[in-house]
C-alpha cells in the first residue's frame, strides 16, 4: 500500500470515528439524578419517594422537591390501598364485599389526603450553578408504620360499621405480615 492510500484509510477511519462519537451523544451526556439507584426504591419494608425542585431562591427549590418526594410517597401509598382492596374484591364475593371496598377505599384516599404517618427525609443534595438551584430530596415511610396508621384510622370512622372494620383489619394485618 502506497502513502496516499494509507493517509486515505487513516482519514476514512478518524472520520468514522468522530462520527460514531457524536451520534453516542447526539441526546447529550447521560446524566444521573441523586437517589435513582434501586437502594432508593421502595421494597418490601419502605416506600419511598424522591423529589427535584429548581429555582433562583434555594428556599423555594427545598419546597418543590418535598412537594415532588410526598407527592411520589402518596401516589404509591394510593395504589398500595387501592391494590388491597382489589384484592380483597376479587377474594371475596359475599354480600358486603363492595360496602368493604367502598369504605376501604375512602380510608386509604382520607389517610392520604389528611397525613401520611411515619414521613422521615432519608437525604438531601443541593446544587447551584450560579443562577439556579437543583435541590433532590428522598423521603421515605416505614411500611409497617403506615398500615398500623391506617388501621389506627379504620377505627375512628363513624362510618365503618363492626364487621366491616373487622374485614379491614384483617386486610392490613395480611399486609402487616408481609413486611415482617
Amino acid at each position: 500500500m502506497n502513502i496516499s492510500s494509507r493517509i486515505s484509510l487513516l482519514i476514512l477511519i478518524s472520520a468514522l470515528i468522530v462520527s460514531c462519537k457524536s451520534k453516542n451523544n447526539l441526546y447529550g451526556d447521560e446524566v444521573k439524578d441523586p437517589f435513582s439507584s434501586g437502594k432508593y426504591m421502595t421494597d418490601k419494608k419502605t416506600f419511598r419517594g424522591s423529589g427535584k425542585g429548581q429555582s433562583s431562591k434555594d428556599n423555594v427549590a427545598e419546597k418543590k422537591a418535598d412537594i415532588d418526594a410526598k407527592a411520589e410517597l402518596a401516589s404509591q401509598v394510593n395504589v398500595t390501598m387501592k391494590e388491597l382492596a382489589d384484592a380483597y374484591l376479587l377474594q371475596n364475593e359475599n354480600n358486603n364485599s363492595a360496602e368493604v371496598y367502598e369504605k376501604f377505599q375512602s380510608l386509604s384516599r382520607e389517610v392520604v389526603n389528611t397525613n401520611l404517618a411515619d414521613v422521615r427525609k432519608v437525604d438531601q443534595k443541593k446544587y447551584f450553578n450560579g443562577e439556579r438551584y437543583t435541590v433532590f430530596v428522598l423521603y421515605e415511610i416505614n411500611k409497617k408504620s403506615m398500615f398500623k396508621y391506617m388501621k389506627k384510622q379504620a377505627k375512628t370512622q363513624k362510618y365503618v360499621d363492626k364487621k366491616t372494620l373487622s374485614t379491614i383489619e384483617d386486610i392490613i394485618e395480611k399486609e402487616i405480615s408481609k413486611v415482617d
